[in-house]
């Protein structure tokens, strides 16, 4: 199901990894919510993004007892905080890792693992020239850990998440394609720490281990970059069939966008103040 997902017939392209550091989480966010909305009418979308010392909390994170404390760890070590709209937990986000959301019209449904394997099958099919050892499965001990972690000999440089809004449904996934996994997911564990500092809490939040993550680059022995990657995500959609055309909002997007927009922002000054 996974292939036959990814067998649209026309792609809308957004790129947004070279915006810089002006371009901020929340932004990317109010994008996908406002690419679901339309996509039954304007198509498939793949939208990629990159963000800048950034880390993205989950709603759960935004409820731990020491918050303050752990969002200043961030702070130290040059990192921002962001409360994104959906569940998960805390990811890092920097120059070396990018973001690709896969934005599907939900026409006679797509089922939540549908959505996952047609993001694993692009992704087995952007490495397939170095690698057929990427494997899906929780890595405990990673940051964010889930069922669609991706991960080449136990560790993860990968995990994917879905967000559903209007009849569209949006596959995201951060690819940490290079740079240090493991001093990424020792930000989190002393960001966790810091804002739980020893205190049991009804939701339980991940024991961060660094070891169990790294890169693609790291795990691959070969550069990597992320504009290298993302050519192979459009060359895997070509091969598929797919037409891909460049593309920007459409007047009512923009006007969806900026509803969306002030939610996120509303939802973040809530959390973080």
């Amino acid at each position: 199901m996974g292939i036959e997902l990814l067998k649209q017939e026309h792609y809308r392209i957004f790129d947004q990894t070279s915006l810089g550091t002006a371009f901020h989480a929340t932004q990317s966010f109010a994008m996908d919510d406002t690419l679901c909305a339309s996509v039954a009418t304007e198509g498939a979308a793949l939208r990629s993004w990159i963000h800048h010392e950034t880390v993205v909390l989950g709603i759960q994170d935004a409820r731990l007892p020491h918050l303050a404390d752990g969002v200043s760890v961030l702070h130290e070590h040059g990192f921002s905080p962001v409360v994104r709209n959906s569940g998960g937990l805390a990811v890092v986000l920097d120059a070396g890792v990018l973001n690709i959301s896969l934005v599907l019209p939900e026409r006679g449904g797509i089922d939540i693992d549908s959505g996952y394997e047609a993001m694993l099958a692009l992704v087995r099919r952007m490495f397939a020239q170095e690698t057929d050892a990427i494997v899906a499965g929780e890595v405990v001990g990673s940051y964010c850990p889930g069922s669609y972690d991706l991960s080449i000999a136990g560790k993860k440089f990968a995990g994917i998440s879905q967000r559903r809004v209007r009849g569209g449904v949006a596959v995201q996934i951060y690819l940490c394609v290079n740079g240090s996994g493991s001093q990424r997911a020792a930000l989190v564990r002393d960001f966790y720490a810091a804002a739980l500092q020893g205190e049991s809490t009804k939701f339980v939040y991940p024991t961060v281990v660094p070891e169990t993550m790294a890169s693609l680059e790291e795990l691959l022995g070969t550069s990597l970059t992320v504009e290298e990657c993302l050519r192979r995500a459009y060359e895997a959609l070509l091969a598929l069939g797919a037409a891909l055309t460049p593309a920007t909002l459409t007047e009512l997007e923009n006007e969806r966008f900026g509803v969306n927009l002030s939610r996120m922002l509303d939802r973040n000054e809530k959390a973080l103040g």
